[in-house]
C-alpha cells in the first residue's frame, strides 16, 4: 500500500464495460514522513467515496482487484482507504483536517 492525496477525477465516457459506473481519480503520491508530492500521479478506482483533498491508502496491481467492487474489473490501482492519521516512530506526520 502507498499514500496518496486525491488531486481531481477523470470522466469516460467510453471505456470498458467492466469500468462502467466506477468512480475514477487522480491521485499524487506522497512521502509518508514530509507528506510531501513523491512520484507521478495516476488513476485509481475509488472503492470507498473518497474526494479531492483527501489523504487515501492505495493498492496496486493483483491487490487493486481484490475489492467487492472491483473484483475482475481491469484496474491496476485502487483507493481502499481514508485516512485520518499518521504516525512513524511516535511522531504525527499527518492528521485528517489538521496538517
Amino acid at each position: 500500500m502507498i499514500i496518496c492525496k486525491v488531486v481531481g477525477s477523470i470522466v469516460s465516457t467510453t471505456k470498458a464495460e467492466k469500468l462502467k459506473g466506477k468512480k475514477l481519480l487522480i491521485v499524487q503520491p506522497l512521502d509518508m514522513r514530509s507528506i510531501e508530492e513523491d512520484g507521478k500521479p495516476l488513476v485509481a478506482i475509488d472503492t470507498v467515496g473518497a474526494g479531492v483533498g483527501e489523504v487515501v491508502l492505495l493498492v496496486s496491481g493483483s491487490s487493486a482487484r481484490q475489492t467487492e467492487i472491483t473484483n475482475g474489473v481491469p484496474a491496476d490501482a485502487a483507493i481502499v482507504g481514508i485516512v485520518d492519521q499518521i504516525e512513524i516512530q511516535g511522531s504525527l506526520t499527518f492528521k485528517k483536517g489538521g496538517n
